[in-house]
């Protein structure tokens, strides 16, 4: 018992500390939640239910899994954005045009690697009822560029992290069907860096004393945490086939931090300090001051319908459809503490469909070999796309296994790789931004070279 003890804390501990990657669902969603879905792209994972991890896809799927089912999974993201310039034109000094910056470079690769870690336990309580717990991360994504690129007045580095602790309960009625509830306490943190133009701050705000070209940073941080749930339903139809459908709610927050700012030109700081009075203060304050922010955040509800099907002893197949409410995200607006919107990004985005196909293979009682393909729509409309998020739809293609140590214990595995049609962005005026803006952040006006790779392994453990 202690040694099980031990495995469950070491798997929550894995969670807790390494929630962050890039995100490889739609938006910034991420499916990578086991290991043993990975090489079917995740497909009909709310049917197959092969072991705990079945917490996240449809909580019903507990009553496939006898006894306790203890899972701890590790998957290794590596997403790649490259920005390619078309027509991108420099940021300027002045309102009237004067003094551009120089454009530098392309920002280098922004994806970076990320690790996501995954923990679930399931228990049989009796011949009809079934609890559990996942500790996961639904929600991710990281892009960095390089301090000096053309962009940097749009975007520099965008973090997005989050956890989820959801305790679930599973009943089930008859041999045909089973039903399951979960509840989700979810945290999310984000940080959000830019390049600040000083120079045409100050001359819209009639600031003397800035030189041309003058530029800073600055850092947004904000977290908040709050409830959710999930609910799913599992029919066996007859002893070959099941059909598995289950439902994610959206989770609203309100995130709190701050602005800070850094590189202030001299005239600037002392502006803040109240040396012109508590006009101008206020002005400068409201621009480039730092202060509390908080900033309204809907993550999407999700709902999915999955199939299972074994054709004979050694074969199966999977499928599934999975729709996403990303309409629930159309601005990001950073508003601080006196009600004056800092910053405000469109993103308009919409709802999106997965679709996903996928087969396994036993050649013997201690080996599975599993493949699959997956459709996944990107949210983001072209004329909204934004260097934080250059997202875009992708094509899964992957392949893992499972090795059976013994029949209490396993290995599972996987590899995938994403295609993507170049992401364009084109920010160059409205409707994505005001021209006030393109003058005072420059165009940012190309396309990327965006790829991903995933690397997933679990151990199970039955007792």
């Amino acid at each position: 018992m202690r040694t099980r003890k031990k495995l469950l804390s070491v798997a929550v501990a894995a969670v807790v500390v390494g929630h962050s990657a890039g995100s490889q669902a739609g938006g910034f969603a991420l499916i990578e939640q086991n290991a043993s879905g990975l090489g079917n792209a995740y497909a009909g994972q709310g049917a197959s239910a092969q072991d705990s991890s079945t917490i996240y896809f449809n909580p019903a799927g507990m009553t496939l899994l006898p006894g306790r089912n203890l899972v701890f999974a590790g998957n290794l993201i590596r997403p790649s954005a490259e920005f390619n310039n078309i027509r991108t034109t420099p940021a300027v000094s002045t309102v009237t045009g004067l003094g551009p910056f120089p454009l530098n470079g392309t920002g280098g690769d922004a994806g970076d690697l990320g690790f996501v870690p995954n923990a679930y336990l399931s228990w049989q309580l009796s011949p009809q009822w079934y609890v559990g717990v996942g500790v996961n991360v639904p929600f991710g994504l990281k892009t960095d560029y390089d301090s000096n690129w053309m962009g940097r007045f749009h975007a520099l580095k965008s973090e997005v992290k989050t956890i989820n602790v959801n305790p679930s309960v599973a009943y089930k009625l008859t041999d045909a069907v089973s039903l399951g509830f979960g509840v989700s306490w979810q945290r999310i943190e984000a940080e959000l860096t830019k390049a600040v133009n000083y120079s045409f701050v100050a001359s819209a705000g009639g600031i003397p004393g800035v030189p041309a070209g003058t530029e800073g940073s600055n850092k947004i941080e904000a977290d908040d945490d709050n409830w959710g749930w999930n609910a799913g339903a599992m029919f066996n139809l007859g002893q070959n086939t099941r059909i598995g459908i289950a439902y994610r709610s959206s989770i609203n927050y309100k995130l709190s931090g701050s602005a800070l700012f850094f590189g202030r030109p001299a005239v600037v700081s002392t502006i803040l300090g109240g040396a012109f009075g508590p006009a101008a203060a206020a002005a400068a304050a409201a621009q480039v001051g730092d202060s509390f922010i908080t900033a309204d955040v809907k993550v999407p509800a999700s709902a999915s319908w999955n199939i299972f099907h074994q054709l004979n002893p050694q074969w199966d197949v999977l499928a599934d459809i999975t729709w996403t409410q990303w309409n629930s995200l159309q601005a990001l607006n950073i508003v601080r503490n006196t009600g004056f919107v800092l910053d405000s990004t469109p993103f308009f985005w919409r709802n999106t469909w997965r679709f996903g196909v996928g087969a396994n293979y036993r050649p013997n009682q201690a080996w599975t070999v599993r493949a699959g393909v997956a459709y996944d729509q990107t949210p983001t409309k072209d004329v909204f796309r934004t260097p934080r998020v250059p997202d875009q739809s992708r094509t899964w293609l992957a392949v893992g296994g499972q090795y059976k140590i013994s029949n209490a214990a396993a290995v599972d595995f996987g590899y995938a790789h994403l295609f993507m049609t170049d992401p364009t962005i084109n920010l160059s005026g409205p409707p994505a931004l005001t021209a006030a803006l393109a003058a005072g952040r420059g165009s940012l006006v190309g396309s990327y070279d965006a790829h991903v790779d995933i690397v997933s392994v679990q151990f199970r453990y039955s007792f």
